[in-house]
């Protein structure tokens, strides 16, 4: 049995499949390279170079590995840029899943587990927010990613495939062990920009809108660690592989933080002051994102290990100034002797 990992090279795509390996599974990846990096990956895992809508490509890949489950992270992720690209959105997410469980179809593989996001519920009426609370999406990323959970319900009725539905909440944090971590150029995660303004990469940190009606004025959203997540889709799996019914599960800790109070978390752990600019409110932009997490404890066998703003900080950090001393490195060895 092979779990088969679109995005599997990229941020939290990489965690998963290194929790998986770990964990004993067999893993093969589909990953473009678009945002991930194939040194991301154990050396025992196969990679394929390539788009996971192209259905001969996966096709070919489930015959020659024997998958049984598919995890699919491969899709683009960033609320402002939806926004501009609204087509580009709905063709990367929904029109690839779509694909994608086209060929699942086809070869009987009947175990799925979708990246989704809490961006499903637009602005909820309710905190924390339930999985069954009305999905509002404000942006085309949150509408795209909607459409992919329609299409799994539909496909699941009409041809027997489970699956797990992941709403991500705010994920931040690296690899406690510096292996891997978030090392997409111009990536636009809050604490990604936090601490390279920390380490000295940008002359300031902007904080979109400081009028909200929340307590500091700043949106509000809940942070889980990439390796939590990680743990929470190999959960997931073994749930399925032990005949689970599908479930739709929010990622989250149900803890909110500010803007603000992520802003000053970073200069807490980090020792080191920077600028902050206060900036218009963007398009798209949730107030306030905190999950509800009753349903995913009950369902799946999850314990967070790192649900602790200042330790989600501190392997952020670590890795960000892992990744600049790789850049020194590379960039002394470049010059002639």
């Amino acid at each position: 049995m092979t779990v088969l990992v679109t995005g599997g090279a990229g941020y939290i795509g990489s965690h998963t499949v290194r929790a998986l390996v770990d964990a004993g599974e067999s893993v093969v990846v589909i990953d473009n390279l678009s945002t991930g990096f194939s040194a991301f990956l154990p050396e025992s895992v196969p990679l394929f170079i390539g788009d996971a809508a192209d259905e001969n490509l996966v096709d070919g890949v489930i015959d020659a590995h024997g998958v049984d489950a598919i995890i699919h992270f491969a899709g683009s992720i960033v609320v402002p840029e939806s926004m501009r690209d609204p087509l580009g959105y709905y063709r990367n997410n929904t029109m690839t899943t779509r694909n994608l469980l086209s060929a699942a179809v086809r070869h009987s593989v009947n175990r799925f587990i979708f990246s989704s996001t809490a961006a499903v519920y637009g602005n909820p009426e309710q905190i924390p927010v339930p999985e069954h609370a009305p999905t509002r999406p404000t942006s085309p990323y949150g509408s795209s990613k909607l459409m992919t959970e329609i299409m799994l319900h539909d496909v699941a009725a009409a041809h027997g495939l489970n699956y797990v539905v992941l709403r991500y909440f705010n994920v931040a944090g690296a690899d406690p062990q510096c292996r891997i971590g978030l090392a997409t150029e111009g990536a636009t995660h809050l604490l990604k920009i936090a601490v390279e303004a920390a380490t000295g990469q940008r002359a300031k940190i902007d904080v979109f809108g400081t009028d909200y009606p929340t307590p500091d004025g700043s949106c509000i959203r809940d942070f889980i660690h990439v390796s939590d997540l990680a743990e929470a889709h190999r959960s997931a799996l073994h749930y399925l592989r032990n005949g689970g019914r599908p479930a739709t599960l929010n990622c989250g800790y149900g803890r909110g933080y500010s803007v603000i109070e992520v802003i000053e978390a970073v200069r807490r752990v980090s020792g080191r002051n920077f600028a902050v600019q206060v900036a218009d409110r963007r398009p798209g932009d949730i107030m306030t994102m905190i999950a509800d997490t009753t349903r995913i404890h009950a369902t799946l066998d999850w314990t967070p290990r790192y649900a602790d703003l200042d330790t989600i900080v501190a392997h952020a950090l670590a890795w960000e100034e892992k990744l600049m001393r790789d850049r020194e490195i590379s960039a002394n060895e470049a010059v002639p002797a």
